[in-house]
């Protein structure tokens, strides 16, 4: 039986592919490249010495998903396909909604036509909106999203959540995320954005390699220790594990389970800036800009739950993250393109 890994070109799916070959799953990839790159796969296959199977598809592709499950024994799916950039959510909302919702709507739906009941599904802290308490708990209540891929994500966790309400056969995990970053410790795979970075740690490693004049810091007036945005950076092969624990607990029958994923710690933008500069001995060059639309001041975890149900906790600390992304960058500066 196999893992389907909607989205497993991408950054996160990458590195969850290796974490799931590592850990003996058989592992099946859809993905659509628009913001991947096959390369990615190949460098899995060189780091585990092992092939994953992969359909290129969009998840508003019907036929494209039944074809896989006819073809594949799919026991699970980790459902990591999906727009995910903030900023562009704001500018381009319909497109948004209907990829990540109506493409969610259609995998479920072939996932309960070939009785495969059983999802993990990539979710984020931005559903807190802008969190009602700091360290967030899963008790948390969600809140006003403040932007179109938060209320994606909200609104898909609460049909997944009415699935399995209504057909308890479902087991349904909910991993909310915090801030993903760093890369894998070979060098050979990372964050790969299109285009100019819409997150910070892309950003600054296209700086440090000559790629980008300076980093747009947006905002340093908020109430936090020196005015910039303050999150909870989790080191992505850390954030990779997690899924693998969270199979581990599909097979309990854990029918509907929601669980933080981050470090517990806060960092600004210019914390990360300075750690990134330390870590590497490089000096990155900023400039203070007006605050984004969508933007929240802080955002960090309490991930005592998921060390406690899942039995894992991140391991890699902020100089990791900085060391592990910078290796990743200098190595391939274009990306997989190299």
């Amino acid at each position: 039986m196999a893992i389907l890994v909607t989205g497993g070109a991408g950054y996160i799916g990458s590195h969850t592919c290796v974490e799931l070959l590592q850990a003996g799953y058989e592992v099946v990839v859809y993905d659509n490249l628009s913001n991947s790159s096959v390369q990615s796969l190949e460098r899995v296959k060189n780091i585990t010495g092992k092939e994953v199977k992969f359909y290129k598809g969009d998840i508003l592709d019907r036929k494209g998903l039944e074809e896989v499950f006819e073809k594949e024994e799919i026991d699970s799916c980790i459902h990591f396909a999906g727009l995910k950039a903030v900023g562009e959510s704001v500018e381009k909302p319909w497109e948004y909604y209907e990829n990540n919702i109506t493409g969610t709507l259609v995998l479920v739906d072939v996932m309960r036509k070939h009785n495969c009941k059983n999802i993990i599904f990539s979710s984020s802290a931005t559903v807190y909106g802008d969190p009602k308490q700091i360290p967030i708990t899963e008790e948390c209540p969600k809140g006003q999203c403040t932007n179109p891929y938060g209320w994606t994500k909200s609104m898909l966790e609460q049909v997944l959540s009415d699935i399995q309400k209504a057909d308890n056969e479902w087991n349904v995990i909910l991993l909310r995320y915090f801030n993903p970053i760093g890369a894998h410790k070979s060098g050979t795979m990372g964050e790969n954005p299109n285009g100019i970075p819409n997150n910070l740690m892309p950003y600054i490693t296209q700086v440090a390699v000559g790629k980008l004049k300076e980093l747009g810091v947006f905002g340093n007036d908020y109430d936090t220790p020196d005015g910039t945005g303050v999150r909870d950076y989790i080191h992505v092969v850390d954030l990779a594990k997690g899924h693998v624990k969270a199979l581990n607990k599909l097979k309990e029958n854990a029918g509907l389970s929601i669980y933080n994923l981050g470090t517990g710690h806060g960092y600004s933008v210019l914390d990360i800036v300075k750690n990134f500069e330390l870590a590497n001995g490089i000096k990155i060059p900023y400039q203070i800009k007006p605050r984004r639309s969508g933007d929240i001041a802080t955002c960090y975890c309490d991930p005592t739950k998921a060390e406690k149900e899942l039995g894992w906790k991140a391991e890699n600390g902020i100089k990791e993250m900085c060391e592990d992304a910078w290796r990743w960058q200098k190595n391939n500066p274009n990306g997989y393109e190299d």
